[in-house]
């Protein structure tokens, strides 16, 4: 039997939490439940029925009380990575909930696909543009058959895709109850190493380098010549490092989405998701949730060899030259990411 499953067959509880959130006239309710920990799950994790679509089986239903075996067995691994979620943000609650309310802000995140009553967090720099190509075809009602006939700058716009920030109050919490709701995350560095490549070292994103490269160069460049301060194209890693754990930075603004930790675009410790996938296991995972939602049979996720992906191995010779000293802060401020996804410290990290 593998690791993953003699794991989580050691763990055996039934968990729900209901957390009623308000501020002001905003008033958000969102559901935490633990289902029955079993290799089949036979029970309902609501205790009620869940609507239907159109007479078949929601996927929220075919994850926690899956009618195919191999959908079974797959739950089971889900259960884990719920779990994983659940205690670190209990053992780490004055971290995990400063913020003891979300605003509609919070949910523009949030992709809602009515059609399949389903609910993606998209995280930038992990495999967001394919899934959100998934996602116009899965709420096109036919408009679109191949998520790859779609240009990546379309799957951006985001007139093409609605969020739950769009919902009224009644409307959110029902889909944060009824609908199945799921992110993919990434180990932490290498998802922040291909942010810095992308954004930094590439040519064309001439908004990245004068937004943040002139800003980061300003403070982190002793003696910068004056074409470095007004075309902000020759980030070093070293300086965007040191840009992050920075505190007058988070003071300044939040982080750009494309370096923000996971668990504060997606408030994993305030929303329940259902499903946690993996870059690490992307295909297989993403494939899971399009099986789930009735759609497998003739929709699959994009795969292609990407050349110029950031690895594990690229990941570690750009922390080389990264001291310990900002090697320890910068783990503390993604630390949260760490350990509710389940990464274990990089072997190349050198901290204090």
């Amino acid at each position: 039997m593998k690791p993953a499953l003699l794991e989580v067959m050691r763990m055996n509880r039934i968990c729900r939490m209901v957390l009623a959130t308000c501020l002001g006239s905003f008033i958000l309710v969102i559901f935490y439940f633990q289902s029955m920990l079993h290799p089949v799950m036979r029970r309902n994790p609501f205790g009620v029925d869940i609507c239907c679509r159109k007479g078949s089986r929601s996927p929220l239903q075919e994850l926690y009380n899956p009618t195919q075996l191999e959908l079974s067995n797959t739950a089971v691994l889900h259960q884990m990575r719920r779990d994983q979620v659940t205690d670190t943000c209990r053992a780490n609650s004055a971290l995990s909930r400063k913020r003891r309310v979300l605003t509609p802000n919070d949910l523009k995140h949030l992709v809602v696909d009515e059609d399949h009553e389903l609910i993606y967090c998209y995280v930038p720099k992990v495999a967001c543009t394919n899934w959100k190509r998934l996602m116009m075809v899965l709420s096109g009602r036919g408009k679109y058959s191949d998520p790859m006939e779609i240009p990546a700058n379309e799957a951006h716009v985001a007139a093409n895709l609605k969020t739950l920030n769009q919902y009224s109050i009644p409307e959110i919490n029902h889909r944060l109850k009824s609908y199945m709701k799921f992110l993919f995350v990434r180990e932490p560095f290498e998802r922040l190493v291909s942010a810095y490549r992308n954004k930094f070292t590439q040519k064309y994103n001439t908004s990245f380098h004068k937004r943040y490269g002139t800003k980061i160069i300003r403070r982190q460049r002793k003696n910068a010549t004056q074409e470095a301060l007004r075309r902000g194209d020759d980030v070093r890693f070293e300086e965007f490092v040191a840009y992050l754990i920075d505190p007058h930075t988070q003071r300044e603004e939040p982080f750009n989405e494309h370096w923000q930790t996971v668990h504060s675009l997606c408030h994993p410790c305030h929303i329940h998701y259902d499903l946690v996938g993996k870059y690490e296991t992307l295909e297989e995972d993403s494939n899971y949730v399009l099986r789930l939602a009735g759609v497998g049979s003739y929709l699959k996720f994009p795969t292609y060899a990407k050349s110029t992906r950031t690895t594990d191995e690229m990941t570690t010779e750009f922390f080389q030259n990264i001291s310990s000293e900002h090697q320890t802060q910068l783990y503390e401020v993604y630390k949260l990411d760490f350990l509710m996804f389940n990464y274990s410290v990089p072997s190349y990290l050198k901290l204090e």
